[in-house]
């Protein structure tokens, strides 16, 4: 197995997803599963270093660190990641919730009560509610994109409340939706985070290339979704948007209070 130095022998997970192909291109042997299985995998010691949702760093980040300069970001509509509704957000009983991401499930949280000013139920996906107009649906992901691309983008009544366009509207701020978390212990954590950015370097250049081999959506989507909707960079805006996310969920209560302060490498 090849890999670049760094980060040999270490075991890899990766979400699936088209926003996360700039960050694995070229790597070899990465377990790719939804972001709840990876976020799990790593809290039981079963991979080294994984993408994953920010979630699972805000709620305990004493248990690992993570690399600086690389995310998964949105400043702005990210596009794949919303509620589709059909009646007014104000007059629905709730919302389904696609199970693979904490992240976006608590971002709406977040957002329903300091944007919408109400707490709009959330509740597992079943045949019933996902076809009952009352309820909005919460999508993720590749998901995400093909309900877009399936319905025309909105056409015949179906609209899409995006997470990320509401964040950033609301506290003037990039989103973050993922970042490369190490598990405490690793050896040679700077060479592995270096191998990281290097990495996501090598494949932000590659995205041309990633739109016209790699996506099932089709090269001009690809294209556009990739250079106008998500961000790779972790920056000083950024690292702003985790901390107002990590105040906004604490003040909710959906994280404890008091937590160790994150760490980067």
């Amino acid at each position: 197995m090849n890999r670049p130095p760094g980060l040999e022998g270490l075991r890899l997970g990766c979400v699936q997803y088209l926003n996360s192909r700039p960050l694995i291109h070229g790597l070899e042997g990465v377990v790719l599963a939804h972001p709840r299985e990876l976020a799990a995998r790593l809290r039981e010691g079963a991979l080294d270093a994984a993408l994953v949702p920010v979630f699972e760093l805000l709620r305990s980040p004493g248990d690992y660190r993570f690399v600086n300069g690389v995310a998964i970001a949105s400043r702005g509509p990210v596009y794949s990641v919303f509620v589709a509704h059909s009646r007014p957000l104000d007059v629905l009983e709730g919302v389904t919730a696609d199970p693979a991401s904490l992240t976006s499930i608590h971002l709406f949280e977040v957002l329903a009560a300091g944007v919408l000013k109400r707490r709009l139920p959330l509740v597992p996906e079943d045949a019933g509610n996902v076809q009952n107009p009352a309820f909005g649906r919460l999508l993720i992901g590749n998901q995400a994109i093909e309900r877009r691309v399936g319905s025309g983008a909105g056409l015949g009544g179906e609209s899409f409340w995006d997470l990320g366009e509401q964040w950033t509207l609301w506290t003037g701020l990039p989103f973050v939706y993922a970042v490369w978390v190490l598990r405490r212990g690793i050896p040679g954590e700077v060479d592995v985070a270096n191998a990281f950015r290097a990495l996501a370097a090598a494949g932000i250049r590659a995205i041309p290339e990633i739109a016209r081999k790699h996506s099932e959506f089709g090269e001009a989507l690809a294209l556009r979704y990739l250079n106008e909707h998500i961000r790779f960079t972790l920056g000083a805006p950024e690292h702003e948007g985790l901390a107002r996310f990590s105040r906004e969920l604490e003040a909710l209560g959906l994280v404890p209070p008091n937590r160790a302060a994150l760490e980067f490498v």
